[in-house]
């Protein structure tokens, strides 16, 4: 537009100042989400936050790994994200509840497997009866992940000792721990699905998500000792676990597999994280979750004070 150089318009003037105005607007600021998630979510949970996104506008920073090694970045390291969700709800009331959250809620499910690929040796032996003699032959690489750090590690422990008992084997735990040296541990499940699937292991005990999520075989174990059914519940908590960690020792007592998840006090971007998080257990967020294999529960339940409102869905004491 050409403006006189001497005579200005008052219309004019209003309307450069309202363009300089425009200018000088910052952009609409978008939402950044920063989530940590286990290992075992990483592939579920970045596909539906991917929706969330798309449909929101939000910036989504994920990082995954073993639980309590995420836990720890929060209490040890102060990096806090805005939403944390780990494989096992426990973990909150041990190391998270009540400093870093008053709350998190339980929102899966999972169950122990033996996952293997085609590769694997003895594969086409592989069945309820034979799993345990297959992985003590001593030429099968069998991997797990630390139970220091990850609760797919010391729930694999449990299950064995579960297995002595329930098929009357004497021994059979020690035996089954013995054929994973350290060399054969990872930190997490996904370094340790990603080791199976380049072949250079023949078996790992996972979660059942996992392996269905990365498209690995797997065999289902019973369910009195693949700690995926509440039913059994009682029976999953006469075995137990002693692990060492850098600081202490931690008894691990057998229980269902139960997911938890929740938005830290000290969230950098706190309202982001509830809006993401009430997606994410939302009907629809629940459907996304389960087309890429976590088993959600129909109705997330709530544990602790101070829930958001968005997210008070059902709370238990």
């Amino acid at each position: 537009m050409t403006v006189s150089r001497f005579v200005v318009a008052p219309a004019a003037l209003l309307l450069a100042a309202c363009g300089a105005s425009a200018e000088r607007r910052p952009a609409a600021v978008k939402d950044t989400v920063v989530v940590y998630s286990a290992a075992s979510l990483a592939v579920p949970v970045r596909a539906a936050l991917d929706t969330f996104a798309r449909e929101t506008g939000a910036v989504i920073q994920q990082e995954s790994g073993a639980s309590l090694e995420l836990a720890r970045r929060i209490t040890e390291l102060h990096r806090v994200p805005d939403v944390i969700m780990l494989a096992d709800q426990e973990v909150f009331p041990q190391l998270l509840v009540p400093g870093a959250t008053p709350w998190y809620a339980r929102f899966a499910r999972n169950r122990m497997v033996i996952a293997y690929t085609a590769r694997s040796r003895y594969a086409a032996e592989l069945n309820a009866d034979s799993w345990r003699r297959i992985l003590l032959r001593p030429e099968v690489l069998l991997g797990r992940t630390d139970p220091a750090l990850a609760p797919a590690g010391y729930r694999t422990l449990i299950l064995y000792r579960l297995a002595e008992s329930f098929y009357h084997d004497p021994g059979l735990a020690a035996k089954l721990e013995a054929r994973t040296p350290p060399r054969l541990m990872r930190r997490n499940a996904s370094e340790l699905a990603a080791l199976l699937s380049s072949g250079e292991l023949d078996y790992i005990v996972d979660y059942e998500s996992l392996a269905r999520s990365v498209g690995l075989r797997y065999l289902v174990l019973p369910p009195e000792i693949d700690l995926g059914d509440p039913t059994h519940a009682a029976d999953y908590a006469r075995a137990s676990v002693r692990v060492a960690s850098a600081k202490d020792t931690v008894v691990r007592t057998g229980a269902p597999i139960l997911y938890g998840a929740s938005v830290p006090r000290a969230a950098p971007h706190r309202d982001a994280g509830v809006r993401a998080l009430a997606f994410l257990l939302s009907t629809r967020g629940r459907a996304l979750l389960r087309s890429r294999a976590i088993d959600a529960l129909d109705t997330p339940e709530m544990i602790g004070d101070s829930v958001p409102a968005p997210l008070a869905t059902r709370r238990t004491p």
